[in-house]
């Protein structure tokens, strides 16, 4: 039976079955907007810490590692009471929506990448922080020449944001529904389908996410490759 699973696996992949592609398109969809929006709000929070001192600087980076490693399902439990009928944004309708799943994802997403970029480029503002006094540059212009000089470290970043929103599974069940042919993506159609006995459809897209998973850290491999030889040249 299960031999029989993989080969109808291997025939759902090759043959495009519209279902699907019709998911793993979804869930490429949300994934890489929540990245994209993570990259834009945890870039500039991480850029911003890793060159100010101030106070309760200290608190901001110890929440951000709290929230980082939050559960799934208590950000997807807030968005949640936030998006509901009955919750301060429910004259929106985006419960049980593409959106829902999105806005959940970069709540998750966000602080892994401003945890992990605000190191990155700490590291780096001290190495240059004299030459910055130096030049009398502003903070904006530190910031930005910092995220420029860090941009293979920092695209490593973005990638372990996206295998995380790749994998992703507790958070947009909640507030997406797993509605078929519209909120539906990899991980919660492996888990319904699994659930149904349809292993050939789960087998399939575990295949998928496995193959997304291997990229993914082959592409982090070649970026740190990079990273060290710009480094040394």
């Amino acid at each position: 039976m299960q031999e029989s699973a993989i080969n109808l696996a291997v025939q759902l992949i090759i043959s495009a079955n519209p279902d699907l592609f019709e998911i793993i398109g979804l869930s490429l969809r949300v994934s890489l907007s929540s990245v994209v929006l993570s990259l834009v709000f945890g870039l500039s929070l991480g850029a911003f810490l890793a060159t100010d001192h101030f106070r309760g600087r200290q608190l901001i980076n110890v929440l951000i590692n709290a929230l980082m490693s939050m559960p799934p399902v208590v950000v997807g439990l807030f968005v949640y009471l936030a998006i509901s009928r009955s919750g301060p944004l429910g004259w929106l309708g985006l419960l049980y929506t593409p959106t829902a799943m999105i806005i959940a994802q970069t709540m998750l997403i966000t602080p892994l990448v401003a945890a992990l970029s605000r190191q990155v480029i700490e590291d780096l503002y001290n190495e240059y922080r004299e030459q910055f006094l130096s030049l009398q540059l502003t903070r904006p212009q530190r910031m930005k020449a910092l995220l420029w000089d860090a941009r293979y470290s920092l695209l490593t970043v973005a990638l372990a944001g996206l295998g995380r929103a790749l994998s992703e599974v507790g958070a947009v069940i909640i507030v997406g529904g797993n509605i078929e042919h519209l909120t539906r993506v990899m991980t919660t159609a492996i888990a319904l389908e699994t659930s149904k006995g349809d292993l050939a459809l789960a087998l399939a897209l575990g295949l998928i996410l496995l193959s997304l998973a291997l990229l993914i850290n082959i592409l982090l491999s070649s970026l740190n490759i990079s990273a060290r030889r710009q480094a040394y040249a």
